[in-house]
């Protein structure tokens, strides 16, 4: 019984200690839980006029612009868009499930991630600042630029 005890505790154990690592997760910059370069998280996007599709759907393609608008209602994200004039597909993440994929969960909001169309991570962003906004357009372009 002692041995079998022991065993178990063992285990246990090397679960806990092998589970570290992946829970602890530090995030990189502006709580960002992805970096440039990492093959961005797939996820189903829902659209708020009822599209869905994966964000993996999207690898090989052109520019796509989405929008997607962390835990709102969607009569929030449609009022939004109609008052702002938004052109682009706005997507909802209820939950914030999409968003924790990228950052942390309870971290702050207006972020870019920019993705090439092989599904890696080319440029991110957070909140506004004119210098960065203007290199993210230019990466964009450069990105554009390249032969498909």
């Amino acid at each position: 019984m002692k041995g079998r005890f022991h065993r178990r505790f063992l285990f246990g154990a090397m679960v806990a200690v092998l589970a570290v690592p992946i829970l602890a997760r530090p995030p990189y910059a502006h709580e960002y839980l992805v970096k440039i370069g990492d093959l961005a998280p797939d996820f189903t996007i829902r659209q708020a006029d009822g599209k869905t599709y994966q964000l993996s759907d999207l690898r090989g393609k052109g520019l796509h612009v989405i929008g997607i608008d962390r835990d709102e209602p969607i009569e929030t994200v449609n009022s939004f868009a109609k008052q702002v004039g938004i052109s682009y597909p706005l997507a909802l993440d209820p939950g914030a499930d999409i968003f924790a994929r990228y950052a942390q969960k309870d971290s702050g909001v207006t972020r870019n991630v920019i993705i090439d169309r092989n599904g890696r991570i080319i440029f991110l962003t957070r909140l506004f600042d004119r210098a960065e906004f203007n290199k993210m357009k230019a990466r964009i372009e450069e990105e554009l630029g390249k032969e498909e």
